[in-house]
């Protein structure tokens, strides 16, 4: 297998050694934490363990964490079970957000990427109506943080019955993510956005408010979601969050060279856009044009010389589609289409970082400069 320089972290982390270690072990042995014997009490120590590992991490209570298969189980755990209410959404949410409720109102975001406040909140007051508004801490596809204390707060001055949701799995274990500080009513995590393993994520819930499961049957996770709980992967998970939380001066160097890397190709092509540049982001996404070079050109390329990027969302079922984020900030089709996402994290080094550089500029120099020429004659 030829060595990949892989620049995709915001789809999926590699896991990290420890935790699939641990993993491996605990895969092993027969644990079900509903039972009684041996096996079952280790198994329940495994999970509780991780439960309260993450909690601190994120700010809560330990009965606050509801262990989730994916972050997907607990954003539709959120929105089905709050069917009932007025559904408002921002308009860069994540695909199992906006697919889920289709027909939700959308929040705007201006340029940048950022959600406008000031437009929510005439929103709710228009139609006083219990509400759900779910916004991401952190866009996927450009990295941009949104301000969730302040989303917060308007819809608490907004005098409406209103519950917030925000998907913070691609923010923890990247930047502080506090639960409690935040004042959400519930908030989305999950172990493979930080090098943990698939199969493992939670819905942190507040633990006076009531909800209706998504899944019904054993009772587990205190009757809130039924099936026998993944002791491996939370485990993996827990230990993931863990080293994460040591890993901070990583992320920081990776913004740094990502940053590096945005003025080089800026430099480099008077047309190039980063988008959401100039606002709080997080350390290993960038998010990037080449005019005149469809999304779909540049991927082929880029994993022709083994180095593994994407174009927005990893979770289209491998298609190539036009990013609604980029749409939503007011960029046309023609841009959105010529976008792609870089992003690293705990194994990146700055030689990946310089490789696609190296790489962007050949492509451009091939491709997108006999592109503008085209566009000019």
């Amino acid at each position: 297998m030829p060595k990949i320089t892989y620049l995709d972290y915001n789809a999926t982390t590699p896991v990290r050694p420890e935790v699939a270690a641990r993993v491996a072990a605990l895969l092993a042995e027969p644990h079900n934490a509903s039972s009684v014997h041996f096996y079952g009490r280790e198994g329940k120590k495994y999970l509780e363990n991780a439960r309260e590992t993450i909690a601190r991490a994120v700010n809560a209570f330990k009965n606050e964490i509801v262990f989730t298969s994916s972050g997907t189980e607990a954003n539709n755990f959120v929105l089905r079970a709050e069917a009932s209410r007025r559904i408002l959404v921002s308009a860069i949410e994540h695909s199992s957000i906006v697919k889920t409720v289709p027909d939700a109102e959308r929040i705007p975001v201006d340029s940048r990427g950022m959600v406008q406040v000031d437009a929510l909140a005439e929103m709710l007051r228009k139609e006083q109506k219990p509400a759900l508004v779910s916004v991401m801490l952190a866009n996927n596809e450009t990295g941009v943080i949104q301000p969730i204390a302040e989303i917060v707060k308007a819809c608490r001055a907004s005098g409406v019955d209103t519950l917030v949701h925000t998907d913070a799995a691609q923010a923890l274990g990247k930047i502080p993510v506090d639960f409690s500080g935040l004042g959400v009513d519930m908030m989305t995590i999950s172990a493979h956005k930080l090098g943990g393993t698939h199969g493992a994520a939670a819905l942190v819930l507040r633990n006076d408010l009531p909800i209706k499961p998504l899944l019904t049957g054993g009772g587990q996770e205190l009757g809130r979601r039924a099936g026998t709980e993944n002791v491996a992967a939370v485990s993996g998970f827990g230990l993931a969050v863990e080293l994460a939380m040591q890993d901070v001066a990583q992320q920081a160097r990776v913004r740094g060279w990502l940053d590096t890397l945005e003025e080089e190709l800026l430099a480099y092509s008077e047309g190039a856009i980063v988008f959401g540049r100039g606002v709080p982001r997080l350390p290993g996404t960038t998010c990037i044009s080449m005019p005149g070079v469809s999304s779909e050109t540049q991927l082929m390329s880029f994993d022709l010389a083994n180095i593994a990027v994407s174009a927005g969302s990893a979770c289209s079922s491998g298609r190539i589609e036009s990013s609604h984020v980029i749409r939503a900030m007011g960029y046309d089709n023609a841009v959105a289409t010529t976008a792609i996402r870089i992003s690293g994290g705990w194994n990146t080094t700055e030689d990946d970082i310089r490789r696609i550089a190296a790489e962007w500029k050949k492509l451009y120099d091939r491709v997108g400069k006999r592109a503008a020429a085209a566009s000019h004659a």
